[in-house]
């Protein structure tokens, strides 16, 4: 049967119970007039909310009776963990979301979308993620109910058929409604010196026809302006998310996909996160598609890619090499998201490498503290282990790890570890043998 449309996202917002189970996608995946509707009332009993990485300060979560379960922590979570909010971390790189909510089975599935095209279909816009499956199984239970938010501020954007179509029609949708909101305008984070120095030294990683992984934040911006302005080109995408410095990649004429081994002739991401600008040029553009994130996290389908080079930041790495990248402190900051994922993939081809990049130290209230450490424990928890990694580079130059003894990899990060914890690191070293 067509989709029910209503006037409003608090006619939408009625159709979720007092007492109910309610998933969402990632980001920029999420329903937000309708997740702000539903913050506007006060009859909530157990709702059970799942979901990753808000995109804004939703009152919903605010209110009592209400629990929520997130799969990747941004700045909006940790704002409402830390001011009360009934707000809880469950570990899950970014594929296992995919079974996490299958087995959940909630009632009411809600994402948002583009408008319908002239057949009922609704492009998934910027978010294939690991809901894709469970929007299609809700859409088809007449005891679940399927909410579609929609408006033209969503790009129309594209899978890879005739198996990853990337799409809803009205027939399956339960609810659909149109709102005024927009998708998250995510700027680049300034960039320091020390980024600039980072960017430089990964920048000699990148060779002509490799393909790229690269997250959000100034560093992976500043290498992507980096190979935009430089000489090299024929570069591919193969990205869990694609940003605005990919975008700018494009309109520079370096990318062109042709020696990917797998996807040839498309980039492929799983969601797009960035500016305005970025959702502008996405709208209707065949060169990037949409994929299951099972798909483009998958280590298999990343090692396919010629010359694979990977771009991931993490928060401290320790003497063995192990990786902290979601805890601080350790409290959740962040989610493991595909970090495994990409730097697992890119160790698997001998011509492929992970570029692990941090600053080496950071300046907190009682001082400069360094981000090579002698041991994470008990202060953070492994993100990705020692045996995965590859490439971790800081202003202070690049310590290649793969194949390192353990003693090696000591000195190596030891080397580009901030010059005042040198010495300390080092009678650390010796002490741990």
């Amino acid at each position: 049967m067509p989709a029910r449309r209503v006037d409003s996202p608090a006619e939408a917002a009625s159709f979720i119970n007092p007492a109910d189970s309610v998933a969402i996608g990632l980001g920029p995946a999420h329903p937000v007039g309708l997740l702000h509707a539903m913050g506007d009332r006060d009859d909530w009993v157990d709702l059970q909310l799942f979901g990753a990485l808000l995109t804004d300060l939703y009152s919903i979560f605010t209110k009592p009776g209400v629990h929520y379960r997130s799969g990747f922590f941004g700045p909006a979570e940790r704002f409402l963990r830390d001011s009360g909010g009934d707000i809880e971390y469950v570990p899950a790189d970014f594929r296992r979301f995919g079974p996490i909510v299958q087995e959940l089975a909630p009632r009411v599935m809600a994402t948002a979308c583009a408008p319908p095209d002239a057949e009922g279909y609704c492009s998934m816009s910027l978010h294939a993620g690991a809901t894709i499956d469970e929007l299609h199984r809700c859409g088809s239970d007449p005891d679940r109910v399927l909410i579609v938010e929609y408006n033209d501020n969503y790009p129309r954007t594209y899978g890879l058929p005739p198996k990853h179509m990337h799409r809803l029609h009205v027939n399956e949708i339960d609810v659909l409604v149109e709102t005024d909101a927009t998708p998250i305008n995510l700027a680049d984070a300034a960039a320091s010196d020390a980024d600039k120095a980072i960017a430089e030294h990964a920048r000699r990683y990148i060779h002509d026809g490799s393909t790229l992984q690269t997250g959000i934040g100034a560093i992976p911006s500043l290498i992507a302006t980096l190979l935009a302005e430089g000489p090299g080109g024929g570069y591919g995408v193969h990205s869990e998310m694609f940003t605005t410095g990919l975008m700018k990649l494009y309109q520079a004429g370096k990318i062109t996909n042709d020696h990917k081994g797998e996807f040839d002739g498309f980039s492929v991401t799983t969601f797009a996160a960035g500016t305005p600008e970025l959702y502008t040029w996405l709208h209707e553009n065949e060169l990037v598609r949409f994929l299951p994130v099972d798909i483009v996290n998958d280590a298999r389908y990343i090692a396919h890619n010629h010359d694979f080079v990977s771009i991931n930041g993490a928060t401290a790495v320790d003497l063995y090499g192990q990786v902290a990248a979601d805890t601080i402190g350790g409290r959740q900051h962040s989610g493991t998201g595909g970090h495994e994922d990409f730097l697992a993939g890119a160790g698997l081809e001998l011509d492929d490498h992970s570029l692990l990049c941090l600053r080496s130290s950071t300046v907190q209230s009682e001082g400069r503290v360094s981000r090579i450490v002698s041991n994470l424990a008990p202060q953070m928890l492994v993100t990705t282990p020692r045996h995965q990694i590859d490439v971790v580079i800081t202003e202070f130059g690049a310590a290649e790890l793969k194949g390192r003894t353990v003693r090696e990899r000591a000195e190596l990060l030891i080397d580009i570890a901030h010059p005042d914890f040198r010495d300390e690191l080092r009678d650390a070293a010796t002490r741990m043998g």
